[in-house]
């Protein structure tokens, strides 16, 4: 529907009431839970291939999503990029030992 201009309505449970929260405020908590899934489960589905995982079996599966949590935390914080900073890392594994170690104090 090219140019067709629709209108949705959604309905939502939250604690907040009317008084306390707009629409303004309610769409931006609805994007900021969006956020989230973007940033952090849609990565860890595709760039992680996460879905595909074979640990199926006790704690394994929450460990590994830590490993994964951590790896994408690393990176962003280290300015890269996902993709970029797994291929960095890929590349340069002492790099990535060092990044895990953080910054010596001595």
């Amino acid at each position: 529907m090219r140019g067709k201009k629709t209108i949705e309505t959604v309905y939502a449970i939250t604690s907040h009431t009317a008084e306390q929260l707009g629409p303004a405020e309610l769409l931006a908590l609805s994007r900021a839970h969006w956020g989230i899934e973007n940033k952090l489960h849609y990565v860890r589905d595709v760039t992680c291939r996460e879905d595909q995982a074979r640990a199926h079996a006790g704690h394994a599966p929450q460990v590994l999503a830590a490993f994964r949590n951590t790896a994408l935390t690393i990176i962003r914080r280290l300015g890269y990029k996902v993709v970029e900073g797994f291929e960095h890392f890929a590349e340069h594994r002492q790099a990535a030992i060092a990044a895990v170690r953080g910054p010596r104090t001595e």
